[in-house]
């Protein structure tokens, strides 16, 4: 099986959007449960819903990757599946090393949906002496001192750091020194990398706040709502007074 180091994905070369590349593994994700539930075929409707996303914007990224379905039939489910993982480089199979094996790196070692997704986990990496040659999800842990030589023996040039935000720079000048070319950052900062590295950074307290700002507006609208029914009611009661013979009164002009 071919090695992350020798193939790179075709996404950029064939001029597929930064925005639909994003969107791949969301279709692929739902395409893959669709499979394993032996689904033959799926419209774009029903692939759209399943994937979060409305059915146009579908059909377009689709078109990027030269599948345009059948009309009446829909999507052939296994096809798309080969096509989406050839696209994302999911063929392939791609060496990955964890640097930072705290609780999220011994979380993300254990996590089981690397190997199905075309991941591998090459090699577990820390500074703390005492975690060396410590197994974690089964690999045992090297010592940073070893990691140049860990990423040239594997061909790794998927590099994950799970380290400290004073620890992640270093880590990732070394990382892009011995060859790695993509950086997926769970640390809580922002990495200086040069032309021809990719950086995904995940930072799950930004999202967290991102969620608290939305949850503040909800509880904003709720309470403006609920003082907006009492002034309605109030003003009702004033239209519909009546006089002093039971009538209502009439609406005199100004």
């Amino acid at each position: 099986m071919a090695t992350g180091r020798t193939h790179r994905p075709a996404t950029r070369s064939r001029g597929i959007p930064e925005a639909t590349v994003a969107r791949l593994p969301l279709y692929l994700r739902a395409l893959t449960a669709l499979s394993e539930r032996s689904v033959p075929t799926v419209s774009s409707e029903e692939l759209a819903a399943a994937a979060g996303v409305n059915s146009a914007k579908l059909r377009k990224d689709f078109s990027y990757l030269g599948s345009y379905g059948t009309r009446g039939v829909g999507y052939d489910v296994e096809y798309l599946v080969y096509q989406i993982s050839r696209e994302l480089g999911l063929t392939q199979d791609w060496p990955v090393v964890i640097v930072g094996i705290g609780n999220l790196g011994a979380a993300l070692a254990n996590y089981g949906g690397f190997a199905s997704r075309g991941f591998r986990v090459a090699a577990l990496i820390d500074a703390d002496p005492a975690m060396a040659g410590k197994p974690v999800a089964g690999i045992p842990v090297q010592h940073t001192d070893d990691l140049e030589k860990i990423i040239q023996d594997n061909g790794v040039s998927i590099g994950v750091i799970a380290t400290p935000a004073g620890a992640a720079q270093q880590v990732c000048d070394r990382l892009v020194a011995a060859g790695v070319t993509s950086i997926l950052n769970f640390a809580p900062t922002v990495l200086s990398v040069p032309e021809g590295v990719d950086v995904r950074k995940v930072d799950l307290s930004i999202e967290l706040q991102i969620l608290a700002f939305h949850e503040q507006r909800k509880a904003g609208e709720e309470s403006a709502s609920e003082a907006a029914v009492p002034a309605v009611a109030a003003s009702r009661e004033d239209t519909t007074d009546q006089g002093p013979d039971g009538d209502v009164p009439a609406v005199m002009p100004a």
